[in-house]
């Protein structure tokens, strides 16, 4: 699912709630997205990431990152940004990183500068967040993602995007599908009760 304002709304009133329950125990984010680009076109929404990441900075609680499916562009960049150890990848996860996509149809030439510009803003602020959580310089990284670059799981932790690879015989891996069936590991929202209050009876 690529990023766009509806779904960022929901991960953030996710990410706010669910510390509001508890402010020690982790918050799981599964990733499927390829970024703000869908079918490589781009749908003009670069900033819905930094705002998942500015409530994922915010957040007290720690933010365990997973990728499920896809992690390609901004996406990656949220995946690099959980939690030290607490950042993986299914085996069969793929994971891209690239410098923001850049499409101009049916702009002036005018609109074009203003545009650029601001996509070149974005793009060194993605590269100095990958810099901060990949622990490589902003200059390797520029050198890394001038065309779109691919990782596979294993790939990615040599990389330091992720911590390690989540194989279906770990424990880790057992917690998460736990945690999506509604198991031990996972903090189910309070019932509310349907029941009708009792009527007092008069003598």
């Amino acid at each position: 699912m690529p990023l766009m304002p509806q779904v960022t709304e929901l991960i953030i009133a996710e990410l706010l709630y669910l510390q509001y329950e508890s402010a020690t125990d982790p918050i799981f984010m599964y990733i499927n997205s390829t970024g703000v680009a869908k079918d490589m076109n781009r749908l003009g929404n670069e900033v819905e990431a930094f705002a998942i990441y500015d409530t994922m900075a915010y957040v007290k609680a720690p933010v365990s990152t997973l990728a499920i499916g896809n992690a390609w562009g901004e996406s990656a960049m949220l995946l690099a940004a959980g939690a030290p150890g607490l950042r993986g990848a299914l085996p069969s996860a793929s994971i891209m990183l690239r410098q923001p996509v850049q499409r101009f149809d049916q702009m002036q030439a005018s609109d074009v500068d203003i545009y650029r510009r601001g996509l070149r803003k974005t793009g060194r602020e993605v590269v100095r967040l990958l810099a901060k959580h990949t622990k490589h310089t902003e200059a390797q990284l520029e050198r890394d993602i001038r065309r779109p670059r691919y990782f596979s799981p294993y790939e990615a932790v040599e990389y330091h995007i992720i911590d390690r690879v989540l194989e279906p015989n770990d424990e880790a891996y057992r917690a998460v599908i736990r945690g999506a069936r509604g198991g031990e590991d996972y903090r189910e929202p309070p019932k509310i009760s349907t029941k009708k209050p009792k009527k007092n009876q008069g003598h």
